[in-house]
Parts: C-alpha cells; structure tokens; sequence
C-alpha cells in the first residue's frame, strides 16, 4: 500500500520546526503537519512570504499554533540568532526539518566567505542544528530530517583542500556537493545519537522530480544555465506535485517505524510513494569524517551530542 498523508499519526502537542517553510516543500510539509495538529514553526529567510505561508496554512488547518522565526542560512549570524529565538520560545522539538536550499546558483559568496550552496544547504543547517540540539534531546523521540536530492548521485565527498570548487566551480557539481552533504550530515549525525544512547534520531528524505519553486528561483539568479531553464520548464509539465514530492520528508519526520540513518525518497527513483532507498555508497564512512573535520573548522562549531 502507497504511504499518503492518510498516514501520518496525530500530531497533537509536538513540535516541528521547519527551514524554507515559507514555500515550496517545506510549505506543503508544514501545512500537513498542522492538519494532524503539530505546531509549526517557519523559519525563513523572506517574513512577507512566510506571514503568507502563515495565513494559508491557517485556512487548512484552522486554529494551528504557527510561529515564523526569521532565518537567513548563508548567514552563521543570522542561523545563531534564530536558533537562539527559537529556543526562548520552545523547550522541546520533535522535528526539526532540515529543507530549505538554493539549488545551481552561479558562482558566489555567502557572508561568511563559504561557497554559496554549500554554506547555504550544509553549513547553514551545520549550525542550526547544532544550536537546537538541546531541544531535540529534550523531546521523547526527536527526528532531525535533513532534505537531499537526486543529485547527490553527480556530487563528491567533501575536499578539505578545496571545499569550495575555487577554480573549478560547476554550478551543477556544486550542488551535487552540497545536497550528498546533507546526506552525510544526516547519517553521521545519527550514528552519534547512537555512539551516546540518545532518543533522537536523523533520517533524511529526497522529493524525487518534483514541480517545486526551487526551479524558479534558481532561473531568476541567474543559475543551472540552459539545463537550469530547460529543467524548470519540464518540471513544470511533468514533475510530480509538491504535497506529493514532500511526502518523502513527511514520512521521515513522522513514520512510527522509521529507524535513524533511513533515507526515503519515492519508489521509481524520482516517481511514486515514498520508500526506504539504498544507502549504500563505497568510501561513505571516510566521507563522513571529512565532512565533520571540515565543517567543525570552517564554522568553529562542533556539534557534540554527549554534551
């Protein structure tokens, strides 16, 4: 039997705390969890489309408790900050849903001097997460979701030499990078709530081909030349819908029966109900402490779940 929203248990008293809820997959995620009755928080970049996003998820769940915090993930100001607001209002978080991201941007900087999509899809949620930790122990079964793509399968481990593609900078590649990131990120960060007996668990999903706005916003930076163009224009007629795209993240966020270190994303590759995917990927485990030695230097964060 295909997994639907139909699926997802009463939410009634927990938490979700969602990146780029503003729009798009994350829009559509918070919207379903505040149907079964969760309450929200958006955390996002743009307020005037989050105050929006806000009002539409009203009109589907009526009397819904939605926070919206704002947050800018190139920013490690901007992350340290909203983290700390979010805290100040909630003491327990029982999804925290890793899903914004920029997707093929062209060559560029955040303010931080980190690579933009790499700072914006990993390094940002690095930090995030690593601030809302407290609150994810502090929940009876805390998930940490971490959203990656497709197109992890064209991405490279991390190079601690050269992190940022400088002088060999694919918008595409970069991408990849960052989005096979967030799937490190997800598996190394539950295998140390294992290493310390925690209840939380991270999981991470992927949409599949799905007719979001990511597409959109890529074209109008300028990004993904003419694969960015005609993929949003194909996405458009045959991608599948976004409440369908992100049932993928929803199903990690709230399945009884999800165990950590699961990926889901839909059965025919980019197509159908989401299901548990194959992990496996030769050289993984060494990627993985890249990864953390990297992102511990460049943001001077560690994330220590014995702490």
């Amino acid at each position: 039997m295909s997994w639907s929203e139909s699926n997802i248990p009463a939410q009634d008293g927990r938490v979700a705390v969602i990146t780029g809820a503003n729009g798009g997959l994350g829009l559509a995620t918070a919207t379903a969890l505040a149907r079964k009755r969760a309450e929200i928080v958006i955390a996002a970049r743009n307020l005037d489309k989050a105050e929006a996003a806000k009002t539409q998820i009203l009109r589907e769940a009526p009397g819904a408790a939605i926070d919206v915090v704002p947050l800018d993930l190139s920013s490690q100001e901007s992350v340290k900050s909203a983290a700390s607001e979010v805290l100040a209002r909630h003491d327990r978080i029982d999804m925290l849903i890793n899903n914004a991201g920029v997707m093929a941007m062209p060559e560029g900087r955040t303010a931080d001097g980190y690579e933009v999509q790499l700072g914006t899809n990993h390094l940002g949620h690095w930090t995030w997460t690593a601030a809302l930790l407290p609150a994810v122990l502090a929940a009876d079964a805390g998930r940490v979701v971490t959203v990656t793509s497709v197109a992890r399968h064209q991405g490279r481990s991390i190079d601690p030499a050269n992190p940022f593609l400088e002088g060999r900078y694919d918008a595409w590649r970069a991408y990849g990078n960052s989005k096979l990131a967030n799937l490190h990120f997800a598996i190394g960060l539950d295998r140390l709530f294992t290493d310390a007996g925690a209840r939380a668990t991270a999981l991470s999903g992927h949409p599949g081909w799905t007719a979001s706005d990511l597409q959109t916003t890529t074209a109008e930076a300028g990004g993904g030349g003419v694969l960015g163009t005609l993929g949003g224009v194909t996405t458009r007629f045959f991608g599948m819908s976004v409440p369908r795209g992100a049932l993928s993240q929803l199903r990690a966020a709230t399945d009884p029966s999800a165990t950590g270190g699961t990926l889901y994303g839909p059965l025919f590759a980019s197509f159908g109900s989401p299901v548990v995917r194959p992990l496996v990927r030769p050289g993984a485990d060494e990627a993985i402490r890249r990864l953390w030695a990297v992102s511990e230097e460049l943001t001077g964060v560690a994330i220590d779940v014995q702490a």
